[in-house]
């Protein structure tokens, strides 16, 4: 019989989420922070940490009316964390006043922290006696309305003027977790079944996907270590399909995922190759040596291979003779974004991202467009995406490069898919159930002659 690990007590997973919190601030991804953290402590830590990040704009609004001069960093950090869960009731399933006493047990627990326990009691026990009142003096600050920068509202009300608000709302809602179902080994509805047979319900969306009722470790999943399932976002899976539908795949066609880590979009190809096609040739290039190992571990695990390729996608010279030296029949281009589309399953972006990356963006995947489009033989496709809802990154970008590349013609494409629920009417913009993050996409293809 297996022993039971006792759960860790509040007290150390509130330590743990501030002191992720305060590396965030300083400029760390969740990911990174979290990778930190002590592995009994860390998926507590990392629930705690993402509700805290969905309602970062209350709690900084609620600490100011609450302690108009700063505490030091680390209890900022915790008074932070404390009132994001307090502000979000259904956020952590803890009643109110144990979150204040455990969050009061960290401070005491932390010599950096020690000191300003009862500071951090009092500010505590204040917001419960007078919550409805500062929870109404923050209403008025729209970015502790919205928990998102002022300049991302700003964005999003120019560039989706009636989804806007949909989408911030999208944002702050946990997302379901997606799955993709590899059709070499299985289909999605035998994979439903071996599902419901553990108990677990989930969703058909999409060609090959599944949207679990509940999210569960991978290592619970049915024939996850066989191949037969990676977790995929329904937005994310559409990019193989778009890419290939058109093309002969009778035809032995070289395949380049130009920026391919971690691996999904490069298994989806072979995956779609495997099940449809004469033997093709995929190259999948990553820059950071780090991440490209994560490819090959993804493929492994599903017993798929591809030529991974160390090198930068935007400097064809250094690794065109590697994949080949001849034009390419199709190019995924899933270009370095903002990854404002995503913001749900990563929270940590809105508030680690600048304005002033977009523009540096945007140059970044025009430098890729231009590189790449002249490797593609005549006809072939190229299929340019981003995780992004911002234009610039997305309809913009795809606007200027067609009317400097005369020989490039836009096939039916998506375009911006939104990451929203439906609306009163049940209207989703091109997004299966409001399941979606927020993507682009556009399928280039080149003229002929």
């Amino acid at each position: 019989m297996t022993a039971h690990t006792p759960s860790p007590p509040l007290w150390q997973l509130l330590a743990a989420t501030a002191t992720a919190l305060r590396r965030v601030r300083e400029g760390r991804s969740a990911t990174t922070a979290l990778a930190q953290v002590a592995p009994p402590l860390r998926p507590g830590t990392q629930a705690l940490l993402f509700a805290t990040l969905r309602q970062l704009g209350r709690a900084q609004a609620l600490r100011a009316q609450l302690a108009p001069r700063p505490p030091a960093a680390a209890t900022d950090a915790l008074l932070c964390t404390a009132l994001a869960l307090l502000a979000a009731p259904d956020a952590a399933p803890y009643e109110p006043y144990t979150l204040v006493n455990q969050a009061v047990q960290a401070a005491r627990h932390a010599a950096a922290r020690s000191a300003q326990a009862g500071f951090v009691n009092a500010c505590l026990r204040r917001f419960l006696r007078e919550r409805p009142a500062l929870m109404a003096a923050t209403d008025a600050d729209e970015v502790a309305r919205t928990n998102h920068p002022a300049w991302w509202l700003r964005r999003l009300r120019q560039d989706h003027p009636h989804d806007w608000e949909r989408i911030v709302h999208a944002n702050n809602v946990q997302p379901s977790m997606t799955l993709r179902v590899s059709e070499s080994k299985t289909t999605v509805a035998r994979y439903q079944q071996a599902l419901a047979a553990i108990g677990m319900e989930a969703t058909a969306i999409g060609a090959s996907g599944v949207v679990l009722r509940h999210a569960v470790p991978v290592a619970e999943l049915p024939g996850f270590q066989e191949g037969q399932v990676s977790v995929q976002d329904a937005a994310a899976q559409r990019a193989a399909p778009l890419l290939l539908q058109g093309l002969d795949a009778r035809q032995p066609l070289r395949i380049l995922d130009a920026c391919a880590a971690p691996g999904g979009k490069t298994a989806h190809l072979l995956d779609y190759a495997g099940a449809r096609a004469a033997p093709w040739q995929v190259i999948a290039l990553e820059q950071d040596a780090t991440r490209a190992a994560r490819i090959h571990d993804n493929l492994r695990r599903l017993g798929l291979a591809a030529q991974v390729l160390v090198a930068d996608a935007g400097a064809p010279d250094t690794w065109w003779g590697q994949a080949g030296g001849r034009p390419l029949d199709a190019i995924l281009l899933d270009a370095p974004c903002t990854a404002s589309g995503i913001v749900r399953r990563h929270p940590d972006v809105r508030w680690l991202r600048r304005e002033g990356d977009i523009a540096q963006l945007a140059r970044q995947q025009a430098r890729l467009l231009a590189a790449l489009w002249p490797q593609l033989a005549p006809g072939g496709r190229l299929l340019y995406c981003t995780c992004s809802v911002f234009r610039a990154e997305g309809q913009a970008q795809v606007e200027a490069f067609l009317a400097h590349n005369t020989d490039a013609h836009l096939l039916p494409s998506p375009g911006h898919l939104l990451p929203v629920a439906p609306d009163k009417s049940g209207t989703v913009p091109d997004n299966e159930g409001g399941e979606h993050d927020g993507f682009f996409y556009a399928l280039l293809q080149r003229s002929r002659g």
